[in-house]
């Protein structure tokens, strides 16, 4: 349905840290930065990117917005959600566990990225 997702950072440089150390965990190779300063994380799935804002204001995360990334395992997401608070992330929403889902049993890690973009990890047990 997606072909990409972008968001908002001021700091590229800290946030391409933190979505390398955490997007790493689940397998993505390092974000490359193109000749705008943009960086982009590459999948068979789609895209993932981040920029500076086009209309020069601060970068802004989305109250309710919330982007999740699939994770092949429990383990996995528990991965993901240390890298993230070891490069500049904070935790949000309860600790990583299992939680009900509408078609079954989900483990989802929830975190905040450097920007204030709350971001998420998803295994379908």
């Amino acid at each position: 349905m997606f072909s990409h997702i972008m968001l908002g950072a001021d700091d590229l440089e800290k946030a391409k840290a933190f979505y390398d150390a955490t997007l790493g965990a689940l397998g993505i190779k390092p974000g490359v930065v193109d000749p705008k300063g943009r960086v982009f994380y590459f999948t068979k799935e789609g895209t993932f990117a981040l920029t500076k804002p086009l209309d020069g204001k601060a970068a802004s995360c989305g109250n309710g917005s919330t982007i999740g990334f699939a994770a092949a395992s429990p383990d996995a997401a528990d991965k993901w959600h240390e890298a993230g608070l070891a490069n500049g992330g904070t935790t949000c929403e309860d600790p990583p566990g299992v939680r009900e889902g509408a078609k079954g049993d989900l483990y989802l890690a929830y975190l905040r990225d450097p920007s204030g973009n709350k971001i998420c990890a998803l295994h379908r047990m």
